[in-house]
Formats: structure tokens, C-alpha cells, sequence
């Protein structure tokens, strides 16, 4: 039985189908996402959703569904479905759906009366092309099979209205069509894998709406383009193949291409596996670079999210290379950036304060896993670089106090850390000075590079100033966050200290090496447990502190403002497990091994196979946001893969 399986029941009721999404992406950073029974319900949904690097790799929606028709005796049975103004939903398609698979590969199977018709879909691995192979199991009587292609050709975040400047006309090419509706776009190609018959019935389809963008409070409603449709007849037993794309394709070619591309497939089987397929989805490819997506379906390529990732996206499924490529990738952009001050085109925020020290962060994974001297042999000259980078005062907006050894930034007109949610240009989340997690990362980069040394007499005198520096500051990090009720501030800016219980905190304990002695740690996790821990990651901030707002609803400015201010983070939880075996030891892993018992119901929630990019810090704790999210996923593979380190079965 497969692991990610959906029935009738389930999948023709539309209140339980239609917030269950799906997501497939490729290495060119093209993606297909929509609900498991292809309502697209937000303006991000498409068949064939991709960057174009003329537009500045922005990702454009070219092909927004493709309606199947099953025609016999000369009756058509629309497979397809949209929703139109009003909340009216044509074509009912769905009521023919009797099964939702996804092993392999996504596999609905429809029935109409005698016909049982089969649909996959698969992305090209490094080519933004998407195929879809359609295999009629049954059929009592001759059978035609009609696709009717809705075409939008513009940037996810915006939507199409009919409009008189769209280039109508179509080409031929072999066993297909190929057309653009606007300069400056690339040509889609439109084929199948034997002749079909394309007739001209060009039309706008008004007034489709997006009920999910509805709920956001965003504009949510568009015109699509249709020019005609494709028919092609088939016997039972046999398949036949679609391809768009933005280059033709020899149609003889496609059934290979299709079994190339699934042989090499992890079966999603397991929650495991899930978790593996689902990283593999951020990674993609530019030119001579390597990149990780921040998340889909709106996601970019960002220095934090990039460094915070790595470790579990990559290290966690044994893909060591892929690490080594996107880290030299993005390490070659910060040290441009401080040694020039140039920002990257490819890397957005890798000016930000706290960049350097995630960086460092996730060579000391990196090492953890592979090893201290292949860690020191790739990496060394680099943590070197960043280090001294930092204690010369090289970076605009991190600042090292001579007297205590401590970092302060100044947070308050821009966000400077992962809590970056703004009205207008002002952040929500007012953090400056001492920030908890600078300064924990900061000790804890000084002790790794220290180590990372130990045997080069080359870096021994500045490794003994690193080690100065680390215990330089490690009482003065105990004096000025840990506070009478055994917490840590969330920031100290001069004589004002924050008492809000968030869960940077979680990350000072979570560190392998931390100023604070196991007495301490336990103190906060204890508050971290108490406060913010729930079935889905940490909440960003405690129920008990003023402004917490749990849910992730309403308008653009209440979500943003309720953004860091309540729901919960799954991507923390990968800080709290390491806090809590740190502490406890192989004591503490039945009950780390429970936690991710609510991970893993998660896998059959919103996006399929992933996990959100935030949720309520309330029960039941809906899935809000991007629909699946890089830091959520690659720190539930690495609390995974640590307690694989504790001979846990799995």
C-alpha cells in the first residue's frame, strides 16, 4: 500500500480534498504545484510554473492546467475543474476521481462509467519541461481522449485579465502546437507522444477565482486563455504521453525520457523518504552555481534560509556533494561580500548581519558528519577569513565590544534576523543590540574554529585569540541574557532587555558549544518546553507574552504582523532536540522520538509530503504560508538523522 494513498471518500468531498496540495519541481527551478485533485486555488498553482532569466529569474505561470475530456459514443465527461465567480465549480471532474496515489510519482485514477483512466505526472530533472503519461486501463467502446490547455504567461504573483495584446497564433509542430501570448516570453511547446488533432477554439475562460488568495485578503480572480484543444484517440492498454516545454521535443523520445526520469526516483514509502524527496526539491541549478530555494510555491534563492538549510537538505540524506556545491556556491558570495562589499545578484540578503555566523554554522555540520580534517582541508581558510572578517569590525551593521567580547547590530529600522517580517519598511519584530542568537552563534563559531585548528601551527596565534575571544565573553553572556526567572532576554539593547519569551533561545542551548553550563541550559529548556513547544515546532512567542497572536489569518498586514509573533516553526525544533539529548543523553530520546510522531501526520497534511512554512501556535495547528518550506524540512532531517546517532530504529 502506499504511503501517501487517497481514496474516493476523501477526494471528492471538496472541503477535505482542496486544502491538500501537491508539489513537484526540478533542478532548472521550474515547479508544478496544485490540490490533489488539480483545482489550482492559488495564483501560484500552475502545470508549468518556471523562472525566466529575462525577467530577472522570476518564476512565470506559462501553462495554468491542462482539462481532460474522455469522449464516448460521442459524450464528453470533463475531467477538469475550476473554480469561477461566485464559489461555482465547473467542470465537476472530481466526482469522477477514485484514487490519489503517490509512490513514485503523483497517480490519480479516474472512472467513468466503464473507462478507468490513469494520470502521472513527472518533471524533466534539469530541463523545464513537464510530462504527463495518461494509460487507459478499461474501456468497453472506442475512446478519445480531448485536452484543453489553459494558458496565463505571466510573473505568480500577478494575475491575467482578457486583454487584446496577447499573440493568438499558433504553430504547428510535430505531434503538438507551440505559442507565446507576449513578447519577451519564451515559446511553450505542447506535444504528445503520437499524432494528435488540434482544433482552433480560441476563448477566454472569465472569472476563475483563487479561494485561497481570497482567504489572504489578495486579489484573487483572473481571465486564462484558451485557444482550442487536442484530441487523440486511444484503445485500452494503451499510454500516451504529454510534454510542455519551452524547447520541442522528438516525440518518439518521450516514453524513454519518462522512464530515465522514474527509475531514478526514491518511492515516497516512508516519512523518511518523504523528507528526502521533499529537500531534493529545493535544490536547483544557474549556470556554473548551485542554490537552494527558500520555498515554494514564492520562494527565492536567501543567504539565511541557504545556510540554515544546508546541513539537513543535504548532510542529512547522505548528499555530501550537493553540500560541498551550494556551499562553495554561496560562501563564494559572502566572501565577495567581505572583501568588497558587493551584494550578490543570484543570493538575496547576503549583507545581513547574522549571515556570517550561519555560514559558520553549517561548515561545523558539515564537519560533524564528514569529519574534522576534511572539514578543516575544504573549509578552514574560509572560517579563518570570516572570523578575523568579523573581529576587524568588517561588517556594516555587527559590531564587537573590545570590553566584552559581545556582538550588537542595530535592528531598529530594518529587520536584521530571521524574525524579518515588516509593515511598510518598519519590522514588526523591533529586535537590536545584543541579540540571544547572534551572540550564541558567536561563541559557538569561536570554540568550532578554535578546534577547527588544532592542529595547524600556521593558525596557532590567532587560535589562541579566538579562544581569548570566546572566554572573553562567556560570562558576560550568562550576566546579560539569563534572567531571575531562568530564561534567556530575546535581545538586550543597553539598559533595556526584552522579556519576551521567543525561541531564539532554543538556538543558544542547542549549540554544541554554549557559554552557559548544563544547569542553565536545562532551566531554559525547561521555559522553552513549558511555553512554545508544540506538536508542529517551536512558537514564536509565548502564549504568556503581550502581542501573541497564534493564528496566521486575516489581511497581508495582520499575517504579517502575526507572522513572528505566535505561530509556530517547525525548523526549530532541529535547535530543541539537539538541547534536550545534549542534556538528557540517550535518556531523552523516546521522548525526542515521539515529537516526531507530529511531524510526521503532517506528511498527509497541506502540501503532501512536506511541511509549511509556519503554522498556528494554537490547535489544531493549521498550515499557513508557502506550502513547503526548505528550513522546516532540512531541520526535521537532521533531528532525524540524530537520532539515527543514538541507534534509534527508524
Amino acid at each position: 500500500m502506499s504511503y501517501l494513498k487517497f481514496d474516493k471518500n476523501l477526494l471528492i468531498n471538496l472541503d477535505q480534498s482542496l486544502p491538500k496540495e501537491m508539489l513537484r519541481t526540478n533542478r532548472a527551478g521550474a515547479y508544478h504545484c496544485t490540490t490533489l485533485i488539480g483545482c489550482n486555488t492559488r495564483k501560484q498553482h500552475g502545470l508549468l510554473v518556471m523562472p525566466i532569466e529575462a525577467m530577472e529569474n522570476k518564476s512565470h505561470v506559462l501553462l495554468s492546467s491542462l482539462d481532460e475530456t474522455v469522449i464516448q459514443h460521442g459524450a464528453p465527461f470533463n475531467l477538469g475543474i475550476h473554480r469561477y465567480k461566485g464559489g461555482v465549480y465547473s467542470p465537476a471532474g472530481h466526482k469522477y476521481v477514485r484514487e490519489f496515489d503517490c509512490e513514485n510519482v503523483p497517480r490519480m485514477t479516474y472512472r467513468v462509467g466503464g473507462v478507468i483512466l490513469t494520470k502521472e505526472k513527472i518533471f524533466i530533472s534539469e530541463e523545464n519541461r513537464i510530462l504527463i503519461r495518461y494509460t487507459l486501463v478499461d474501456a468497453h467502446s472506442a475512446t478519445t481522449l480531448r485536452f484543453k490547455p489553459f494558458l496565463a504567461f505571466r510573473e505568480v504573483n500577478h494575475l491575467c485579465v482578457e486583454n487584446n495584446a496577447i499573440n493568438r497564433s499558433i504553430e504547428s509542430v510535430s505531434n503538438g502546437i507551440s505559442t507565446c501570448l507576449y513578447d519577451g516570453f519564451p515559446r511553450l511547446f505542447m506535444q504528445f507522444s503520437r499524432k494528435a488533432t488540434w482544433v482552433d477554439e480560441p476563448n477566454w475562460y472569465k472569472d476563475i477565482e483563487y479561494v485561497k488568495d481570497l482567504e489572504r485578503g489578495v486579489p484573487y480572480c483572473e481571465d486564462l486563455w484558451v485557444p482550442g484543444y487536442f484530441e487523440v484517440p486511444i484503445k485500452k492498454g494503451e499510454t500516451l504521453i504529454f510534454s510542455a516545454g519551452i524547447s520541442e521535443v522528438k516525440p518518439r523520445t518521450l516514453t524513454k525520457m519518462y522512464e530515465n526520469e522514474i527509475a531514478v526516483r526514491t518511492p515516497r514509502s516512508s516519512f523518511y523518504n518523504c523528507l528526502k524527496n521533499s529537500a531534493k526539491q529545493f535544490y536547483i541549478k544557474r549556470g556554473k552555481g548551485a542554490y537552494l530555494i527558500s520555498g515554494f510555491p514564492w520562494g527565492v534563492v536567501l543567504a539565511r534560509n541557504t545556510f540554515m538549510a544546508l546541513p539537513g537538505l543535504t548532510l542529512a540524506i547522505d548528499h555530501r556533494a550537493d553540500f560541498e556545491a551550494i556551499m562553495d556556491t554561496a560562501l563564494k558570495a559572502l566572501l565577495h561580500y567581505a572583501d568588497t562589499g558587493e551584494t550578490s545578484q543570484e543570493i538575496k540578503g547576503i549583507e545581513h548581519p547574522d549571515i556570517p555566523l550561519w555560514a559558520l554554522w553549517a561548515i561545523q555540520q558539515y564537519a560533524k558528519v564528514v569529519g574534522i580534517e576534511e572539514a578543516r582541508s575544504r573549509y578552514l581558510a574560509a572560517v579563518a577569513h570570516i572570523i578575523d572578517y568579523i573581529l576587524r569590525g568588517g561588517h556594516p551593521n555587527l559590531f564587537v565590544d573590545a570590553h566584552s567580547g559581545m556582538l550588537s547590530t542595530d535592528g531598529h529600522l530594518h529587520a536584521v534576523s530571521w524574525m524579518n517580517s515588516t509593515l511598510g519598511d518598519e519590522p514588526v519584530v523591533r529586535r537590536t543590540g545584543k541579540l540571544v542568537e547572534f551572540n550564541a552563534l558567536w561563541y559557538n563559531a569561536l570554540c568550532f574554529a578554535a578546534t577547527l585548528t588544532e592542529s595547524s601551527a600556521e593558525f596557532e596565534s590567532r587560535r589562541e585569540v579566538w579562544t581569548n575571544e570566546a572566554s572573553k565573553m562567556k560570562q558576560p553572556f550568562v550576566d546579560t541574557f539569563l534572567n531571575e526567572a531562568g530564561y534567556l532576554y530575546d535581545f538586550v539593547d543597553g539598559a533595556y532587555a526584552e522579556p519576551s519569551v521567543r525561541p531564539n533561545m532554543a538556538i543558544a542551548i542547542g549549540l554544541d558549544y554554549s557559554p552557559l553550563d548544563r544547569r542553565q541550559r536545562k532551566g531554559v529548556l525547561d521555559v522553552v518546553t513549558r511555553e512554545l513547544l508544540t506538536p508542529k515546532g517551536l512558537r514564536t512567542l509565548s502564549p504568556k507574552s503581550y502581542g501573541y497572536r497564534p493564528n496566521y489569518l486575516g489581511s497581508p498586514e495582520e499575517r504579517d504582523f502575526a507572522m513572528h509573533n505566535g505561530p509556530a516553526r517547525p525548523w526549530l525544533i532541529g535547535f530543541y532536540a539537539d538541547a534536550y539529548l545534549r542534556i538528557f543523553g540517550v535518556s531523552g530520546v523516546g521522548y525526542i522520538d515521539r515529537l516526531l510522531i507530529g511531524f510526521e501526520d503532517e506528511m498527509t497534511q497541506g502540501c503532501i509530503g512536506s511541511f509549511s512554512q509556519l503554522y498556528d501556535g494554537n490547535p489544531p495547528y493549521t498550515g499557513r504560508g508557502a506550502v513547503s518550506h526548505a528550513t522546516n524540512v532540512a531541520e526535521v532531517l537532521r533531528m532525524y538523522r540524530t537520532l539515527k546517532r543514538f541507534d534509534v530504529n527508524h
